[in-house]
């Protein structure tokens, strides 16, 4: 059993290790136009069945390795090796949400912010290395959603990839609907309202008002939020909604300055 959990590291040892090499060159070769890119193939005829089979149980191993690879490589800002590792690590484990959304993360955040604050590449560099890089961070939620479709870490991760990384609030509020369906806290619903009303078509807009409504005729603390209230105003007005059942108007806000409190003098 010790020689076969060895045969298996260094296995692993001698693939990462000649990867980046590998890798370097298949990519100088297609830019040349010398070598096609490989065409699309699932994770089990990439890694073929047999390999992953004969794993067995060490497959956790395999996957934990590879993370403490990921992590060497996030800490010298090798992307290529980040992705190349947690692929690597979710096809191992990939009934695991924590591998995808670490995978997905440094893509879409780390990897992309990482290039938009290169201040060595052209701006138009700059924006194509971020997009591209939060591209692939959607690419990676989207596949773990194939394998965990209702697992509502990965559905708010995605929801606020959307929001904030690649604006679309359509695709970000329907994946904060979707987390909060299974199981994610309220917030993530008043979050999805607020991307609906960014919308602004008719029926996106009656949706975020239902929910937006519901909630502020819950009481407090929802009446006192500035976002429901401001979003709320919004929509009653888009969607004409009788005075009689608007919000009652906003109370002014007190603009006076607090005077500053004397300072006490000390004895002499």
């Amino acid at each position: 059993m010790k020689k076969r959990i060895l045969g298996v590291i260094l296995f692993l040892a001698f693939g990462l290790a000649r990867f980046p090499l590998e890798q370097a060159m298949t990519m100088s070769l297609r830019e040349q136009g010398l070598k096609q890119s490989p065409p699309q193939v699932s994770w089990l005829e990439d890694f073929g069945q047999m390999f992953l089979a004969s794993l067995g149980g060490l497959r956790g191993l395999v996957a934990s390795v590879g993370y403490l690879e990921a992590y060497s490589a996030w800490e010298r800002n090798d992307w290529g090796a980040v992705d190349n590792r947690m692929t690597l690590v979710t096809r191992m484990k990939p009934y695991e949400p924590t591998y995808w959304d670490d995978a997905a993360w440094h893509m879409a955040y780390n990897a992309a912010s990482y290039f938009k604050r290169d201040k060595e590449l052209r701006a138009a560099i700059q924006n194509k290395l971020f997009q591209d890089h939060v591209q692939r961070g959607i690419e990676i939620i989207n596949e773990g959603l194939q394998y965990l479709p209702e697992n509502r870490r990965l559905l708010e991760t995605l929801g606020y990839i959307y929001k904030d990384r690649q604006p679309n609030p359509t695709l970000a509020a329907d994946a904060f609907l979707r987390a909060h369906a299974a199981g994610s806290l309220d917030f993530m619903e008043r979050l999805a309202a607020y991307e609906l009303v960014k919308v602004g078509d008719r029926a996106s807009s009656e949706k975020a008002y239902e929910i937006l409504k519901r909630y502020y005729d819950k009481g407090e603390p929802f009446t006192r939020m500035e976002s429901i209230q401001r979003d709320l105003r919004v929509l009653e007005n888009r969607l004409n909604i009788p005075p009689a059942q608007r919000l009652p108007p906003a109370p002014p806000k007190d603009t006076t300055v607090p005077k500053r409190p004397m300072l006490r003098k000390s004895n002499p």
